[in-house]
């Protein structure tokens, strides 16, 4: 005896899309709608249970009502060449009118009185231009609010930055250069010598100190900008 004909609606009917990345957790929603005026008892099953899960994956639909059931696709490395072999059924019959246990209800049904429907699964990579279009929907940072003065005045900043840093730079030099010649010219016992150089290493540490930090300002900066130009 040939089985009923399905009495739930699906939506989607045929193919459920689930969507890339694979890289995280990928939700498709299965819409089940009971349009009888019988309860209806239903199942989720898969061909790959181990590659999905499914909530609810069971339970009874009352009359005229519907649910959602979300099916979770985990993770994997996505090969575009690999066509999908996984498929789901979903089988449902009608309630009893009056029902305690419904693993019980499935355990005693009998194979006339139990109707399914197949879908297959499909998976989609995100194509460039909507990954373009996501990007440009978001909302643009506070850094990228900043009107034209105040650009003005970072890249001013930014140039006297730069000034600031070559002086030191210069600086340094002609004191290492000093420091050299002085070296040069010292003749006298090891402890003032040793002083010297000790007075010399804590001056060119000083000027290091501030490059330094000049420098990592000046890098912010630049960061920011780069913000701006995008």
């Amino acid at each position: 005896m040939a089985r009923p004909e399905q009495v739930l609606v699906l939506e989607p009917q045929h193919d459920l899309k689930f969507r890339g990345p694979f890289t995280d957790v990928v939700t498709a929603t299965l819409k089940l709608a009971n349009p009888t005026d019988r309860n209806v008892c239903f199942k989720v099953k898969t061909t790959a249970p181990r590659r999905y899960c499914v909530r609810p994956n069971s339970g009874v639909i009352d009359a005229g009502s519907s649910i959602n059931v979300s099916v979770m696709l985990q993770p994997f490395d996505y090969d575009p060449n690999e066509k999908s072999k996984h498929k789901f059924m979903v089988q449902s019959m009608l309630a009893p009118y009056e029902m305690t246990d419904m693993e019980g209800v499935w355990k005693e049904a009998k194979p006339e009185e139990l109707m399914d429907s197949k879908l297959r699964c499909t998976f989609e990579m995100p194509l460039e231009n909507d990954k373009t279009t996501e990007l440009s929907a978001l909302p643009k940072s506070s850094s990228a609010s900043l009107d034209d003065g105040e650009v003005k005045k970072i890249m001013e900043e930014c140039k006297r930055l730069q000034m600031e840093v070559q002086r030191l730079r210069e600086e340094n030099k002609q004191i290492r250069e000093d420091d050299g010649l002085r070296k040069r010219k010292v003749t006298s016992l090891a402890a003032p010598h040793s002083s010297a150089m000790a007075t010399s290493a804590v001056r060119d540490e000083g000027l290091s100190t501030r490059i330094l930090a000049l420098c990592v300002l000046f890098f912010v900066i630049g960061v920011i900008i780069g913000k701006l130009a995008l």
